[in-house]
């Protein structure tokens, strides 16, 4: 595949006084697709903290994105980010601001300065997703399909190392969840490397990747092959 672009070895995740994960060891390599499955509290999302930092890692070694975690300094976390790109189940968009003021908003929150720099990223990322005609639409004017596809869009803009996309069909009707899935695998082939969060086991088995489960404080690889939602976590 390439180089590697998240290294998780022998990490403990903790959250107040509970242990989420026992030393858990994961690697990515450049190009990959991922998913990450587990029940509801099974650690997904502490799991997707801790890779961008929002959960401190306590035990262990983490590097992602030329990054590495372990007490990694405040001021440090932004660059980082700007390493990731974060897909949301619920959007996260400014509900004030237009698509283009929502993608420009992200650029100059990461310094970009340059004004006709940054309104060609818009309009390339746009281009990349075929949502150019959205640009001047405000969040309530979209669906839920066109508001994850702004979504991705701004998790594209500074050319990350890694998607994280957490539930990204979480709340999307089955046709759309299934034009999501599509694009992301698009991306994934034009050479984006993708860590998917998800419950849609009707997706994993319509197009199959490496899959990591979460269960009983420790993640394990699977092949989902021949498995049924019943029996996954036995």
């Amino acid at each position: 595949m390439g180089s590697s672009i998240l290294n998780i070895e022998e990490v403990s995740i903790f959250q107040q006084d509970e242990t989420i994960f026992e030393n858990i060891n994961i690697k990515i390599n450049k190009g990959d697709f991922i998913y990450l499955i587990g029940k509801t509290g099974s650690g997904k999302s502490s799991l997707i903290k801790t890779i961008y930092a929002d959960l401190e890692l306590q035990k262990g070694e983490i590097s992602v994105g030329g990054f590495t975690l372990k007490n990694l300094k405040e001021n440090k976390i932004p660059f980082l980010r700007r390493k990731l790109g974060i897909v949301f189940q619920d959007f996260n968009l400014l509900q004030d601001r237009s698509v283009f003021d929502n993608l420009k908003f992200v650029l100059q929150a990461t310094e970009w300065k340059n004004k006709r720099k940054i309104e060609d990223r818009i309009y390339e990322v746009l281009e990349i997703i075929n949502i150019k005609d959205l640009i001047h639409k405000f969040p309530h004017q979209l669906s839920g399909g066109q508001k994850q596809k702004v979504a991705i869009s701004r998790a594209l803009l500074n050319n990350p190392d890694l998607i994280i996309a957490d539930e990204p069909t979480g709340n999307l009707d089955p046709k759309t969840s299934l034009e999501i899935m599509q694009l992301l695998l698009d991306l994934n082939k034009k050479g984006n490397t993708i860590l998917m969060a998800t419950h849609d086991f009707i997706l994993i088995k319509q197009f199959p990747h490496k899959t990591l489960l979460c269960n009983n404080k420790s993640i394990r690889s699977i092949d989902v092959t021949g498995m049924s939602i019943e029996n996954i976590y036995e």
